[in-house]
């Protein structure tokens, strides 16, 4: 099959397609900034084109879908550079062999927790994500805390970490593309979920900072 590609516009992004395959394969939502969508759950694995590769963001989730994509970037004559997980549970920590073994990243909150916990990402993966590698999940580079930037020769991806999902979850903010990458934080099939140890590290660092004596302005009002 010809690795040439096709472009149609519609909706304010394009559907890259492989000429000769009449499902579309990736969705371009910004410049240089593709999206493959997995049945599990409406997942997005994220492309970013560099100079010499892709960032391949949060690929998964099941086997059938690692090799899909592994399979269109080829098509497409792109390599990847390196990977990056945006936080520490188990369907964003999936990776496939054919990537290669490239840097895949994350913020040193989201590695420690992934490392500690890699025992049941994997069995998870193995129930719920048919043909995922498991012996791959998790494998990741710390980020330097505080990392603003991720490390990779391409356009600049943005890290705002933050702990309302997971620790150590990070939003990537691609500016040239006008994307921003939330991993799990929007969703149009289910509804984001709250780490709540860091809601309750949130809570009492907000009631110490009012006992003692915050300006009203910055006092933050909780429901029942």
């Amino acid at each position: 099959m010809a690795a040439a590609v096709k472009a149609g516009a519609g909706g304010g992004s394009r559907v890259i397609q492989i000429v000769g395959q009449t499902v579309p394969v990736l969705v371009e939502v910004g410049e240089g900034v593709l999206v493959r969508q997995s049945q599990f759950c409406q997942s997005n694995a994220i492309v970013v084109i560099g100079c010499d590769g892709v960032l391949l963001i949060d690929p998964g989730v099941d086997g059938h879908d690692l090799m899909a994509l592994s399979e269109d970037l080829v098509r497409l004559g792109l390599s990847v550079a390196a990977g990056y997980a945006t936080h520490p549970h188990w369907d964003h920590l999936l990776w496939h062999a054919d990537f290669g073994a490239v840097p895949r990243y994350g913020t040193e909150k989201c590695v420690v927790t992934a490392r500690a916990n890699a025992l049941d990402a994997r069995t998870k993966a193995q129930r719920l994500a048919p043909g995922a590698p498991v012996e791959l999940i998790g494998l990741l580079t710390p980020l330097a805390s505080g990392a603003a930037l991720v490390p990779w020769d391409g356009p600049d991806v943005q890290i705002i970490e933050h702990d309302a999902h997971a620790p150590g979850h990070a939003a990537l903010v691609i500016a040239h593309a006008d994307v921003v990458v939330a991993g799990d934080m929007l969703s149009d099939v289910e509804m984001p979920l709250l780490d709540l140890c860091s809601a309750q590290e949130i809570l009492s660092a907000t009631t110490r900072s009012d006992s003692a004596g915050s300006p009203p302005h910055s006092r933050t009002q909780t429901s029942p």
